[in-house]
Parts: C-alpha cells; structure tokens; sequence
C-alpha cells in the first residue's frame, strides 16, 4: 500500500500542479488524503478567483470520485489542541488523525518543528516532495508527465510547456530535474 500524503490546500490550487500530484498518486506513488476543511478552503478560494462554481465543484467531485478514500474526518476535535499558524490548525489535526508523516505544503511557516514534532510529522515543500517522487519513481513520474501532457486538449500539449506551468506554479527545482529524464 503506497505511504499516504496530507496535502494541504495551497498545494491543490494551482490546477496543473494538483493535476500532477494526483496523477502521481494514481499512478500508486503515494495515498493522497485531505480533508472537508481542505476541499471548502479550495472550493472558496477557485470561485474568488473567478472561476465558476459548477466548475470548481466538478473538479472537487473529480477528486473525490478518482481517490475515495482520501477524505480524512474526525478530526475536529485535535483542532484546539494543535500549536501552529491558527488558520492552519485544521490541516496538522487532520493529518495527525491520519497518522501521516507527510504533509505537503507551500506554507512551511505556518508548520514549524516544534508543533509537528510531538506526531512525528514533517512539513514538506511541494518542490521536494515531487522531487522525492521522482527520485522514488523515475520512470511512473516521467511517464505521468507525458501522460498528462497529452491528456490536454489545449496547450500545453508537451511535457516542455507542463514544467513550464509548473515552475511558475512553485515547482522549480522538479521541473528541472524532470527535463534531465527526459
């Protein structure tokens, strides 16, 4: 069974990077889990930036539909206790309910040590863990690239113009070292 993976919000707002993290999980590479507070923060944060509601639930039930058992619950009650950024507290509860010892994020401050050392989880950057992937699974991580390149119907149709997209999308280091595969 692959080792589960909380992603946090941030890291399912840029759609070509949500894309590739869930592509890699279906590929087996990792379980990804979230949770109900992690879907609403999404869902409110794609419709203010204009995107339209039957859209962004489309995606959401997408989600949902491709990874059933991702939605971690129960969780409500370990929120108080958590000692990191209060508008983060929803995300560190969920992911110790989970018992991960992964969660992905862009906001690495918002996650120090201190308040993830007592459940032995560890906040990772979106770049490092794509790169831990990648690393882990060179060949399922290039071909899910390739895969999800051609996938679009509109540009970009290339690996190239995907890493493109993902560096702007905080992923640098990832792209860089994917184009080295290719």
């Amino acid at each position: 069974m692959p080792f589960p993976a909380f992603l946090d919000t941030c890291v399912l707002y840029p759609a070509y990077l949500c894309d590739t993290l869930l592509r890699i999980a279906e590929a087996s590479a990792y379980r990804p889990l979230w949770s109900s507070d992690v879907l609403a923060e999404l869902r409110r944060n794609l419709i203010d930036r204009g995107i339209p509601a039957q859209r962004v639930d489309r995606r959401i039930a997408h989600m949902a539909r491709s990874f059933p058992d991702a939605l971690v619950d129960g969780y409500e009650s370990l929120i108080d206790g958590m000692t990191n950024d209060p508008k983060d507290r929803h995300v560190l509860a969920a992911a110790v309910r989970a018992n991960v010892e992964v969660l992905v994020t862009f906001n690495m401050s918002d996650f120090p040590e201190p308040a993830l050392k007592p459940y032995d989880v560890v906040a990772v950057h979106p770049d490092e863990f794509l790169l831990d992937q990648l690393d882990l699974y060179p060949g399922i991580t290039v071909e899910v690239m390739r895969q999800q390149a051609a996938s679009y119907r509109r540009e970009p149709t290339t690996v190239s113009g995907v890493l493109v997209l993902l560096e702007r999308a905080g992923v640098p280091r990832f792209a860089a070292e994917v184009r080295r595969h290719l």
